[in-house]
């Protein structure tokens, strides 16, 4: 399974992006879907998760109220909203797939291209 992430691009802080994950394979009803961005020098910072199952979310502090992450299983397609984007949003966003409920990068998988966002203020 190969994942892609896409939808990034450039916008001006209390804008609003959509990302999306696309699989090129099925994804398995107990695996999590997860969204992590990366800074140059950083390490990978968990954004949120989502179960494949029952579309239960999880959100790092920094997201919470402005991200909302959601899927489309017949796309197998996994979405992250992004509202009232600030500045300190700038990174590349990655999508990964993990066998269970983690907000640790070293669980997640199948780790594709990232889409870069700039939020210019």
């Amino acid at each position: 399974v190969q994942l892609q992430a896409s939808g990034g691009g450039l916008v001006q802080a209390g804008d609003s992006l959509r990302l999306s994950c696309s699989s090129s394979g099925r994804i398995f009803s107990s695996h999590v879907m997860g969204w992590f961005r990366q800074v140059p020098g950083k390490e990978r910072e968990f954004v949120g998760n989502i179960r494949w199952s029952n579309a239960n979310t999880a959100y790092a502090d920094s997201v919470k109220g402005r991200f909302t992450i959601s899927r489309d299983k017949a796309k197998n397609t996994v979405y992250l909203q992004m509202n009232n984007l600030k500045p300190e949003d700038t990174a590349v966003y990655y999508c990964g797939e993990a066998n269970g409920l983690s907000n640790v990068e070293r669980e997640y998988y199948s780790w594709g291209q990232g889409t870069l966002v700039t939020v210019s203020s």
